[in-house]
């Protein structure tokens, strides 16, 4: 489970209509909204661009150091704002939140009424008693399976617990989810398992209501919604600094068509929350630097699934040795000089006029697909003049978002495969 560095917080935002569709739709996309941007709810205009940056990038070198914790539900990052915000409605009558939207989490959770112990947020605390579709779920319930536990209340409890110590603990109960769409046609799915979190505490911020779990799970909001989407979702992140709105899609607006789409499996291990990809190597330019280095543990295949894909983690995050083996041979490829590194990215160069054409095309080989990544996806402005190299090393490998954008990101978690496609995001 994710939390999503503060600087790329987009948002997801709808319009409700007053007669809202049931969930008959097979298709429907949603607007993200980049926290940063004039369109976002939350725009600074005194903010600075490099601080968030830098931030950022801190919290996507945190985000990795306990994938594997041993916790009833965990997370790998810290409890800061996260890279989607998505507005959801719950109940009957709907009321309205703004929830991370996170690839890297199972669970589905607000806080509610009544609150033992919950952090301040900017809407009013959902309140089950308001609403005439909730219902708990009991113990013998078919979704009371692990990792969630029977409470002493003989309801279904949750127990999620982040790397930096914020957790939120709940009941398990079903409700009705109604999300906008870019169509006008609002969607109602009737009963959605969700966490109804009474004890919420840590660094969560005041304009995060909770999380909307986007993960390779049973838990997750994309496998519950298989019915209407047939377990198919997408997105397109638009790059830094564009003012235009990125999008995610469901169902038969998530497939990819045309020229340009490749495709390649993922993989389920333990826990069964992420999306495993299999890397065989890396070319830079026409070097090509062969992957052999075991990451995570499984079950599998040491060859199945490798490296993560992550819409939350801002940088790929590579093992050191492969790591610096790229940077290297990265170094040897262009003629200009590196300028003194950042602390989190260690190879920078002065952004002289003609720079990004030096920039070598950087691919990862995934099993039956390459993904190009040209210098928009590979060097980072970290400030005026000054670029560096959006990877980074790390015990585990993580596929970033930096890399991801302007590319179109379909996820079948039926058939097990992951689509991309290089798009002009900012039109798609």
């Amino acid at each position: 489970m994710n939390i999503i560095p503060s600087h790329f917080l987009c948002f997801i935002t709808f319009s409700l209509l007053a007669s809202p569709i049931k969930s008959t739709s097979s298709g429907f996309s949603i607007n993200l909204i980049h926290r940063d941007s004039q369109l976002s709810p939350y725009y600074n205009a005194s903010s600075n661009y490099y601080d968030n940056l830098r931030n950022s990038l801190r919290h996507s070198l945190t985000r990795s150091s306990s994938i594997f914790a041993e916790k009833p539900v965990s997370s790998p990052l810290t409890a800061v704002p996260g890279e989607y915000l998505m507005k959801i409605y719950v109940g009957t009558p709907p009321q309205d939140f703004l929830a991370v939207a996170d690839t890297g989490s199972e669970l589905t959770w607000i806080q509610c009424k009544p609150c033992i112990e919950c952090y301040a947020q900017n809407t009013p605390i959902f309140d089950p008693k308001r609403s005439s579709t909730y219902k708990n779920q009991p113990c013998q319930s078919k979704v009371c399976q692990r990792p969630l536990v029977c409470g002493d209340n003989n309801f279904c409890n949750y127990e999620v617990t982040y790397g930096d110590g914020s957790s939120s603990k709940g009941d398990i109960a079903l409700e009705s989810f109604t999300f906008g769409t870019t169509s006008g046609k609002p969607v109602v799915l009737p009963k959605v398992s969700f966490g109804c979190g009474h004890r919420n505490g840590g660094d969560f911020d005041k304009s995060t209501d909770g999380i909307v779990g986007l993960g390779n799970s049973d838990l997750s909001i994309v496998n519950q919604l298989s019915d209407t989407t047939n377990g198919k979702f997408s997105y397109c992140m638009v790059p830094l600094k564009l003012n235009v709105s990125s999008k995610i899609s469901f169902g038969s607006d998530a497939i990819l068509s045309g020229s340009g789409v490749q495709t390649t499996p993922f993989f389920t291990k333990d826990p069964a929350l992420f999306y495993y990809l299999n890397l065989e190597s890396v070319s830079i330019g026409d070097t090509n630097i062969k992957f052999t280095t075991k990451t995570y543990p499984t079950n599998l295949n040491d060859s199945d699934g490798n490296i993560v894909i992550d819409s939350g983690t801002t940088l790929t995050l590579l093992p050191s040795a492969f790591y610096q083996k790229i940077e290297d041979e990265f170094k040897r490829s262009i003629s200009s000089t590196p300028v003194e590194g950042e602390e989190e990215l260690s190879l920078c160069y002065k952004n002289d006029e003609g720079f990004e054409e030096k920039v070598p095309t950087i691919t990862f080989h995934f099993t039956g697909a390459d993904w190009e990544l040209g210098a928009l996806n590979t060097m980072l402005e970290m400030e005026d003049g000054k670029l560096c190299f959006s990877m980074a090393p790390n015990d585990l490998a993580i596929f970033g978002n930096l890399q991801q954008m302007n590319y179109l990101v379909g996820y079948d978690l039926v058939g097990k495969t992951l689509s991309f496609k290089k798009t002009d995001c900012s039109k798609h």
